[in-house]
């Protein structure tokens, strides 16, 4: 039973917070499928991989020094953030290379850096809550950690990795060779640091104190992100404004749609309202698509017809005025 509770308290919080990141992307939301898929590399393949070499290389320290502090710090300070960091990113650089389409904005850096992080903490919760919670103290220890793993660190690996979420879209974003190689670079090395960091205060803080100050030093770093992501959203939201303009001249859409597609609020109202009048599936539809539109005129304005651009940009522009019909604003 207890098992089972680790499971539960270890991935429905994870769930529930790679449900919000999801909803953060208000304009142009990524593939559901594709954010599955990451979130299970993150639970299932990150988290094992890891287990198997932060054991080995933190036994081969202890072979090496024979000192159990010394093993300690060495794993969780300088082999755990490289080794974790690494094989969470390479899930979102498979995004980036293969489902180079859907990689179109830094928001999407962080949505897909975030939800593969959330797997990964979703099986590293399940882990201490069960080991070090309900196997050392029972049902209190398993809601205590519960409470230290969801609400005091719960979004630690978010966090880390949506610096490399962030250097790919960068990179996506810019024509400097330079930049394409050293942002997301910059963005790994970036999460690796806050990550040891993290983990060293955790090891050389200790009591009361150690906690308060830890927490801050995370809600601290998480509230940077925030406003990041903030940013993130106002830029989309600007390319809607800009590049849909042309849209309503041409009368693909009309101007009372070109206004609901470029507040997020007024869109999740056009979608509660089509729920009463069947065009909800159009709707969503219309409103993904406005989204998607900004993005690719932008990279069009940008990049030229990277990607068959301007192909893309003809056939959404043709569904929108098909669908503009049926959707509600």
């Amino acid at each position: 039973m207890g098992f089972l509770a680790s499971i539960f308290f270890g991935f429905a919080p994870m769930l529930a917070f790679a449900w919000f990141v999801y909803l953060l992307d208000r304009y142009e939301k990524e593939p559901k499928i594709l954010l599955g898929v990451v979130f299970v590399w993150g639970a299932l393949v990150a988290a094992g991989f890891a287990f198997i070499v932060n054991t080995t290389l933190g036994m081969g320290v202890y072979v090496v020094t024979n000192s159990e502090a010394i093993t300690e710090f060495a794993t969780g300070s300088l082999i755990a953030p490289p080794v974790e960091e690494i094989l969470k990113g390479l899930a979102v650089l498979v995004v980036f290379f293969i489902f180079r389409k859907e990689f179109d904005s830094v928001l999407d850096g962080i949505v897909y850096a975030g939800i593969v992080a959330l797997g990964f903490a979703a099986t590293e919760n399940t882990y201490y809550i069960y080991n070090y919670g309900y196997l050392e103290e029972g049902w209190a220890g398993l809601f205590t950690l519960t409470f230290v793993r969801v609400i005091l660190v719960g979004w630690q690996h978010p966090f880390y990795t949506a610096f490399f979420g962030i250097g790919l879209a960068t990179a996506r974003l810019n024509r400097s060779i330079w930049v394409k190689l050293l942002a997301p670079t910059l963005g790994l090395f970036i999460g690796i640091v806050f990550h040891s960091l993290h983990n060293t205060l955790a090891t050389v803080l200790d009591g009361l104190g150690g906690l308060i100050g830890g927490t801050l030093f995370d809600w601290g770093g998480w509230f940077f992100m925030f406003l990041v992501i903030l940013w993130a959203i106002r830029d989309v939201q600007k390319r809607v404004q800009t590049y849909l303009r042309a849209d309503v001249q041409a009368g693909i859409i009309t101007p009372r749609q070109y206004r609901t597609a470029c507040s997020s609020w007024a869109q999740a109202w056009a979608r509660t309202a089509a729920l009463f009048s069947g065009q909800h599936r159009d709707t969503v539809r219309f409103y993904q698509l406005c989204g998607e539109l900004a993005h690719k005129k932008y990279q069009y304005a940008h990049f030229g017809d990277e990607g068959g651009n301007l192909k893309i940009i003809n056939q959404t522009e043709a569904e929108l005025a098909q669908l503009s019909p049926r959707a509600r604003s």
